[in-house]
Parts: C-alpha cells; sequence; structure tokens
C-alpha cells in the first residue's frame, strides 16, 4: 500500500497561485508521495472570462512547465492534466481543449451557477446574499450530473462547493446528489476527495461525509487531492482524507494515464 496520489494541483498562470512547479514535486517528495498531477484552471475560449485562469495562450507554456518538471524528477510520477469548468454550452470548447494535448485525465468542475457568478469567487461573496441558497445548490449539482453524464472527465471536482463560505445545504438535500452520483457511476466519474475544503470557512473536506458514503454505497471510485496553490500545500491533510474515505469503506483510489483509469490500494 501507498499514499495516494494528489490530483488536483495548481501553478502560477491561474493568477492566484505561488510556487513553480519544481516546487510542488520537490514538496512531494518530502512527505512521501509517489506520484502527483498538475491540474490547473484550464483557459477559456474567450480570454479573461475570469482573473483565475490562464489564457488560452498560456496554455503550451502551462504543457511546457509541467514537461520540464517530469524531466526534473524522474523519480516521481508527474501527470499532466487540467481542471476545467462544466458550464452548459461549453462542450465543444472542452472538447477542442482535450485534442491539443495528450492529457492523462481532466477534473470537471462547476464553480459557476450562471454565466456570470462563481459561487467559490470571495470577490463576489455578496451575490450570496441575492440567492436562495437552495437553488444555488439545486443548480450546482444539476449541473454536476450534467457534467458526469457528458463522459468529458475523468474526476469530478470538490463536488459540495457551495459549502465553502459556510453556506450549508438544505435539510434532505439528498436528493439533489443521488441523481448526479448515480450519472457519476454509470459514465465512470471518480469522485475527487478535495482537503481544501479544511482551509475554507466550512472547515471540511469535499465532499462531505454523507455524500462520500453514499458514492461508495454506489460504487463510485475516489481519487484525492490537495487542491494546492502553494507548495506548502501538496498532500496537506491526506491523513484525514485517508480516514475519511477509510471510514465509508474505501481501500482503493484511482490513477490515470493517457485518460486510463487503474486502481490502487492506499
Amino acid at each position: 500500500m501507498s499514499l495516494p496520489a494528489d490530483y488536483h494541483m495548481h501553478t502560477p498562470l491561474c493568477r492566484h497561485a505561488v510556487g513553480e512547479p519544481d516546487e510542488y514535486a520537490r514538496r512531494a517528495l518530502e512527505i512521501g508521495l509517489t506520484e502527483i498531477g498538475f491540474s490547473d484552471h484550464s483557459p477559456m475560449r474567450q480570454d479573461n472570462f475570469d482573473n483565475w485562469r490562464m489564457n488560452f495562450s498560456q496554455l503550451d507554456e502551462y504543457v511546457e512547465k509541467v514537461r520540464r518538471t517530469q524531466k526534473n524528477f524522474p523519480q516521481l510520477t508527474i501527470r499532466l492534466a487540467l481542471e476545467v469548468d462544466f458550464i452548459p454550452g461549453h462542450e465543444d470548447w472542452i472538447r477542442e481543449l482535450a485534442a491539443r494535448h495528450p492529457w492523462d485525465y481532466f477534473i470537471g468542475s462547476v464553480h459557476y451557477v450562471s454565466d456570470s457568478w462563481a459561487i467559490d469567487d470571495p470577490q463576489k461573496l455578496s451575490e450570496w446574499k441575492n440567492r436562495d441558497s437552495f437553488e444555488v445548490w439545486r443548480i450546482c449539482f444539476e449541473r454536476l450530473t450534467k457534467a458526469a453524464e457528458s463522459k468529458l472527465f475523468e474526476i469530478i471536482g470538490h463536488a459540495d462547493l457551495p459549502k465553502k463560505f459556510g453556506h450549508k445545504p438544505p435539510d434532505n438535500y439528498t436528493k439533489l446528489f443521488e441523481p448526479f452520483l448515480d450519472a457519476a457511476k454509470k459514465s465512470g466519474c471518480t469522485l475527487d476527495v478535495n482537503t481544501a475544503g479544511l482551509r475554507k470557512d466550512c472547515k471540511e473536506i469535499y465532499p462531505s461525509r454523507e455524500i462520500l458514503k453514499l458514492a461508495f454505497e454506489k460504487g463510485v471510485p475516489i481519487t484525492f487531492g490537495s487542491d494546492a496553490h502553494a507548495p506548502d500545500e501538496v498532500g496537506m491533510n491526506f491523513a484525514e482524507a485517508i480516514q475519511l474515505a477509510r471510514g465509508v469503506g474505501y481501500k482503493e483510489f484511482c490513477r490515470f494515464e493517457k485518460r486510463q483509469r487503474t486502481l490502487e490500494k492506499f
């Protein structure tokens, strides 16, 4: 058995992370990881769609940075990936991105519940005051379900992201995420067990124990991610994530190479 791979990490190209890929790789080795994956925020067809992702002109630079780190750290398995926003109507753009490089996996994430509002953007936190919490959660999981059904992604990222700033889901919200987990199981998507939530207002791993337990019962596999935006966040709180996953029944995590999945015990 080994520590699971950290498959959710960023680079300065997203404009809200620090540290070059070599620094992340060095930190991974220091804490005993044998595999990592860079999955920075993908560009949109329109540059400056928001202020927390690379522009399209930087995509090749991103790939070159990761390839250079792969060469500099041959003792560490390093995967090339992207975190890609799922917004209805952008599917063709995602397919274009997929065809540009030999990616190892795509993380599909829902940040936007409308064309202009990213629910986790601290600069737009006040928007929550104008929104019905249940509707935000409903739209988020509706889009997560469509993301899973699209078969454009290997991993679905931080599924219950709306809780980031402490906006807890409404009572009896199982009906919101059960269709999503059914879609993930049917399409073969894995679930990102993401420790970044412990560093946010919600102080809880994404997804919650309730969601993860149901995911295990439905046979949805998992990956692990720190969502690192700085080298010292690589692998952060993995002990807690492993404990959570084991506590609901998981014994294996997924690895990806050229978008093909294998399972390994942790």
